[in-house]
């Protein structure tokens, strides 16, 4: 059930354990994360992010920024999360040629766990949504870092980063500024 207004503990912070959790995914299965953690070795930790709205400007550059840093990190292992639907996810992952798994919250219970789903305003009109936050999790399911409030320009930079994986980056990336 989605907070209308009452503060929610933030249970997903920097040194805790993430909270678990199980999502429909844009390929018809279910992803739960302490299933994929256990049967998963990974080389780098998960990067799990939240973003607002499938098709929107500023969520399509994002995605496209961790694509591009997919196509040359293949050791990432990336999953996106929003409140869109199974069938949005999919359209917007044909349309954009995005091959990370999207997952669905349309409850917005994870979000709600993860301290995702604020209080936001935009030309004086309050409401509730997603605040764009990344995460990187460990195999043992303990949040290493987390970024709140992204600025979209150079945050994927910055997540490589943390991960020690910017210099693998090309100057063709697309949000990375090489001021």
């Amino acid at each position: 059930m989605m907070n209308d207004g009452a503060l929610i503990p933030n249970n997903a912070t920097d040194g805790k354990r993430a909270p678990d959790f199980k999502l429909p995914c844009d390929t018809g299965e279910f992803f739960i994360l302490s299933e994929f953690l256990k049967k998963t070795t990974l080389k780098h930790p998960l990067v799990l992010y939240f973003y607002p709205k499938d098709m929107t400007s500023g969520c399509t550059q994002e995605a496209w920024d961790f694509q591009e840093a997919l196509l040359h990190n293949n050791d990432i292992t990336l999953v996106g999360i929003s409140k869109d639907s199974i069938t949005s996810h999919q359209k917007f992952k044909a349309k954009y040629n995005l091959t990370f798994p999207l997952l669905s919250d349309k409850t917005g219970e994870v979000c709600e766990k993860y301290g995702v789903w604020v209080e936001k305003s935009m030309y004086g009109r309050k409401y509730f949504g997603i605040e764009r936050s990344t995460f990187v999790i460990d195999a043992k399911g303990v949040i290493l870092k987390s970024w709140r409030k992204v600025s979209i320009k150079n945050h994927v930079h910055e997540v490589l980063a943390f991960l020690c994986l910017a210099p693998t980056l090309t100057k063709n990336t697309m949000a990375i500024d090489s001021h």
